[in-house]
C-alpha cells in the first residue's frame, strides 16, 4: 500500500480525477490529516462513505509508530520512531513561551561523520521518504493539546538535510500549505554541514527557507578534522556557496559553531572566525557542547564561553549562543541517534 503522506497535491488531485472526484476533496483530506488531526480514513466525515473506505484500502496513512516517548522537565519531548522497515529514528517538540518548536530527521543515520555528533555514530542507512518527514511533523504536532499548533521548524536531527533534497523540498513546501500546517517559510531552517552544489540548488529552486550552515572551525585544517566531508569540499567553497544562497534569498544566514572545550575554543578561533565571517549578514550561532555518550570531548568553561563571544562582538558580528534544552533526555543539538543506549531507557 502507498504512503498517502508521498503524494503531492497534483499526485492526489490525479487520483481523484480518475474517480470522477472533485478537486476539493484533496483540500478535505488534507485538512483532516494536518490541521483536525485524524487517526484513520474512516474519521473524515464529511467525505462519502465510499471514498474514506477507497482511501483506507489503498493507502497507508501512517507508516511509521512511536516506539518510545521522553520528557523533560523544560517541556522537551523526544520520539523515538520506528519505520516499517524496521529503521529508527528520533525528532523533538520543544517548548519555548509560546513557540513550539520541532526539530525533524531527513536521514537514518547520517553519513558526514561530525566527529562530536550522536547521529553519525552508526553511519547512514537511507534517506527518508517525503511522507516519513512529514510524518513526524504530525506525530510531534500530536502531543500539543487541540488550541495550541506548531509556530517553527528545524531541519536539524538526524541526517544531512541536503543530501536529500528531492524528499525534503516537498515535505517543507507541504508544511508551509494553507491546507497543510500553515508554518511560514521564514519559520523553516534548513541545517547543513555545508554541500556547495546542494546550497546552489536550494537557492535557484527554493530560497524562501532560512539556511544554517554549520563551520564548527575557522580554518580548514581544523575543519577536516572535526568534519571529514570538508576535505572533499573546503570551507571557501562552502562560503561562497552561502554568500550565492544569501543573494538569491535576501535572507541573512545562520553559522553554527558547536563550542568544543579546547578543541576551537581558544580565543584565536574566535578572532579566525571573526575574520572569515566580516562583512557578511550573519548570525553566529554558538552552540556550547552537548556531551555525547563515549565520545571525548567537553562542555567550554563559562569563562571560555564569554570570552569567546566577546571577541566576536568586539568585532561587529552579531552573537547568540543556544539556549541548551532537551539536554537531559539526550535531546539537544548533536544527541539524536539511530540505536538510543541503555541508558536512556529506550
Amino acid at each position: 500500500m502507498r504512503h498517502l503522506l508521498d503524494l503531492d497535491d497534483p499526485t492526489l488531485a490525479m487520483w481523484m480525477a480518475e474517480r470522477e472526484l472533485p478537486r476539493y476533496r484533496v483540500r478535505q483530506v488534507r485538512g483532516w490529516i494536518h490541521r483536525r488531526r485524524v487517526e484513520d480514513f474512516q474519521s473524515m466525515s464529511d467525505l462519502p462513505l465510499a471514498l474514506r473506505q477507497e482511501l483506507t484500502d489503498e493507502f497507508r496513512l501512517w507508516s511509521s509508530e512511536i516506539v518510545a516517548v521522553r520528557e523533560a522537565a523544560d517541556g522537551t519531548e523526544k520520539l523515538l520512531l520506528g519505520l516499517a522497515d524496521g529503521g529508527r529514528i528520533e525528532c523533538v517538540l520543544l517548548r519555548d513561551g509560546i513557540r513550539r518548536t520541532i526539530c525533524i530527521s531527513s536521514q537514518v543515520g547520517c553519513a558526514m561523520g561530525c566527529v562530536f555528533c550522536a547521529s553519525g555514530l552508526d553511519g547512514v542507512d537511507r534517506n527518508l521518504t517525503t511522507g516519513e518527514i512529514v510524518e513526524q511533523m504530525l506525530l510531534l504536532q500530536r502531543r500539543l493539546p487541540v488550541d495550541e499548533r506548531l509556530s517553527h521548524i528545524v531541519v536539524m536531527g538526524m541526517g544531512e538535510p541536503l543530501a536529500n533534497l528531492e524528499r525534503l523540498i516537498p515535505a517543507l513546501d507541504l508544511a508551509c500549505e494553507a491546507d497543510g500546517l500553515a508554518i511560514s517559510p521564514r519559520r523553516i531552517t534548513i541545517s547543513t554541514v555545508g554541500l556547495p552544489p546542494a546550497i546552489v540548488r536550494l537557492a535557484d529552486e527554493r530560497p524562501r527557507y532560512h539556511l544554517a550552515v554549520s563551520l564548527h572551525a575557522p580554518n580548514d585544517e581544523l575543519r577536516n578534522e572535526l568534519v571529514p566531508i570538508n576535505r572533499a569540499i573546503g570551507l571557501d567553497r562552502v562560503l561562497e556557496a552561502a554568500d550565492y544562497y544569501f543573494e538569491k534569498s535576501g535572507r541573512r544566514l545562520t553559522y553554527e559553531y558547536v563550542l568544543l572545550a579546547e578543541v576551537n575554543d581558544g580565543q584565536e578561533h574566535a578572532r579566525e572566525l571573526a575574520g572569515r565571517l566580516r562583512g557578511r549578514p550573519a548570525l553566529i550561532n554558538v552552540i556550547p557542547y552537548n556531551p555525547v555518550e563515549g565520545l571525548p570531548y567537553r562542555t567550554p568553561t563559562e569563562r571560555a564561553q564569554r570570552r569567546f563571544r566577546e571577541i566576536l562582538e568586539q568585532r561587529g558580528l552579531t552573537v547568540q549562543f543556544r539556549q541548551r534544552k532537551g539536554d537531559a533526555i539526550s535531546a539537544a543539538c548533536g544527541q539524536l541517534r539511530r540505536r538510543p543506549t541503555a541508558q536512556e531507557g529506550m
